[in-house]
């Protein structure tokens, strides 16, 4: 109702449906949305110099890949990411990096 209203041939009338309508429309313009977790799934092919990450490094090009993703649901708050690979759970507390996770942790967390 509220698009023909719009058009240019359309002369405004108030009309009990088009009340109706705009009060549903600031209502949902006025107040906060609830968000849901996303239920989708995300892939992509490895590139060429990736298939030779050994495997804990393709572990963190998935985490990194999924939180690019998703990273609209996330500004703002704080995330925790659960792992089953040992060697992605201490990767923020290791001294040494190789180039890759370097790589991904600095220039990704900018």
């Amino acid at each position: 109702m509220l698009t023909k209203l719009t058009q240019k041939i359309a002369k405004f009338q108030q009309f009990e449906a088009s009340e109706k309508s705009f009060q549903e429309l600031k209502t949902r313009l006025t107040t906060a949305p609830m968000l849901t977790l996303p239920e989708a799934f995300a892939f992509r092919q490895l590139k060429i110099h990736e298939k030779n990450y050994p495997t804990h490094d393709l572990e963190l090009v998935v985490v990194v890949f999924a939180l690019k993703i998703c990273r609209h649901y996330l500004y703002g708050v704080h995330v925790d990411v659960f792992t089953d690979h040992k060697s992605l759970q201490y990767v923020l507390s290791q001294n040494e990096l190789n180039l890759i996770q370097r790589r991904w942790l600095v220039s990704k967390a900018a």
